[in-house]
């Protein structure tokens, strides 16, 4: 991270980098406070005015681009008094590209943002507080950088790669992103030059690429509009010239469908190369096959799967919303047996060759048909669940608290969701032992927090 500047220094502060044309009429505020989302709020004439690019104490002139009824977005046209904790942000792109939202300023200031927005959105949400919000980020302040394991661009109309844009779907081209490990972006712009000379024609729409920690494997995934019959073979062997770290590349029509015909999902149309990579974390190698949901901070995966799992023991355990195994080979260990609940297709094979040789087992159902048709089964030690951003929502958690396991532990991605679910398994019996915020997402406003639950009765 750079240093933070003195209050003596003199502080000469850009105007924060915008794209498209901004509304005039520009008013003063004054910044109040961060709010979830990456914006700070601000009051005009009494309405709530959300500010991106801003800290906390900041005079800034803003120009109004959205005006509801019980609240308004704006942008900076100036900051008029910087906050002392205002820095220059790592990456070039910062302000147009959606990615990030805090490079202005330290890391420090950061977590402190992000514990303030995770203890206002649970009391607001009727959810008590604990004293204590543990906090579980990276070792240093460098790692706040590089952590990221997998990314996904699209491609400009002269086909360069980058990241949506703050303020709309247009595409960014990156030259940099000091959040991604750097063998991701080094692959993107070698993809784009090798695409531009072996299949011209090709046009895809959307990229994903993801390597293990170490940076030693590659797997890449190249989206296109429909169903075309690609050979990628010489596409992939080129691009593995460049990035030996290749292991294997598929073509994914997304099938959009036209007008009168339903969409379809995804699916492979071409292959080259393995289809999965081992990643290795929590003292295992864990097979995770394209497309498939892993987590994202490779500098901490580790650290969240030992908050999640250490001390839990017993007879049985389920790991419901599972995706490879991440939590359940570790649980494994320590329980007499383990089921790990998981639907993606681009998980199941995987999740059941992790926990092979273990007290563990797979089983392919989403998690409401699984408690559905286990409510009165056998009652778990414990239950991690790692649900998707909407949450458990209603019917779970009913079910969830039906079964009455003693321990839960529940690991989340949005703190709304996540506040809403808690008061409900607060009012059928559970007690919050704990909670951690996990800086899994450093620079942006994306937390992930981890809740351990004891049944209270």
């Amino acid at each position: 991270m750079k240093p933070r500047r003195s209050k003596s220094a003199p502080r000469k502060v850009a105007k924060p980098q915008l794209e498209g044309p901004v509304p005039a009429s520009p008013k003063l505020v004054q910044i109040e406070k961060p709010i979830y989302g990456g914006a700070f709020l601000a009051h005009v004439e009494g309405k709530a005015i959300f500010v991106p690019l801003t800290l906390p104490g900041e005079q800034a002139q803003v120009r109004i681009t959205e005006d509801k009824r019980g609240y308004g977005k704006a942008e900076v046209a100036e900051i008029v008094t910087a906050a002392p904790e205002r820095i220059a942000p790592a990456c070039r792109h910062f302000g147009a590209c959606g990615g990030c939202h805090y490079q202005h300023t330290g890391y420090e200031a950061q977590l402190a943002f992000k514990q303030a927005i995770l203890r206002e959105t649970f009391e607001r949400g009727g959810v008590r507080v604990p004293d204590e919000i543990s906090v579980l980020a990276g070792a240093n302040e460098s790692q706040s950088w590089a952590y990221r394991n997998r990314i996904r661009l699209a491609f400009d109309a002269k086909g360069k790669p980058g990241y949506r844009g703050r303020r709309s779907h247009t595409v960014i081209p990156i030259a940099e992103c000091p959040i991604a490990a750097p063998l991701l972006v080094k692959a993107a712009e070698s993809f784009a030059d090798v695409a531009r000379q072996l299949l011209p024609a090709l046009r895809p729409t959307e990229i994903s690429f993801f390597c293990d920690a170490a940076e030693t494997s590659l797997l890449v995934s190249v989206f296109i509009a429909t169903a075309s019959k690609v050979r990628i073979d010489d596409l992939a062997r080129a691009l593995a010239e460049q990035i030996p770290a290749l292991k294997g590349m598929e073509l994914v029509a997304e099938g959009h469908g036209g007008e009168g015909n339903p969409a379809q999902l995804p699916r492979t149309v071409a292959q080259w190369g393995e289809l999965s990579l081992a990643y290795r974390a929590a003292g295992f190698d864990y097979r995770v096959d394209h497309g498939a949901f892993f987590q994202v901070n490779r500098w901490l995966v580790d650290a969240l799967v030992e908050r999640v799992t250490t001390g839990q023991r017993g007879r049985l355990a389920w790991d419901l919303f599972a995706g490879v195994g991440l939590f359940a080979r570790k649980l494994a260990a320590n329980f007499a047996g383990v089921v790990a609940v998981e639907s993606a297709p681009s998980a199941t094979t995987a999740l059941a060759e992790n926990l092979r040789g273990t007290s563990g087992s797979a089983v392919r159902a989403s998690t409401v048909d699984f408690l559905r048709r286990n409510s009165k089964a056998e009652r778990p030690d414990l239950i991690v669940v790692d649900p998707p951003r909407t949450g458990l929502g209603t019917e779970i958690t009913a079910l969830l608290a039906e079964i009455a396991a003693p321990r839960l532990v529940y690991v989340s991605c949005d703190p709304a969701t996540l506040a809403r679910d808690l008061r409900a398994l607060v009012a059928t019996g559970y007690a919050m032992e704990s909670l951690t915020l996990a800086d899994l997402f450093p620079q942006t406003f994306h937390l992930e927090s981890v809740v351990h639950l004891r049944r209270a009765c």
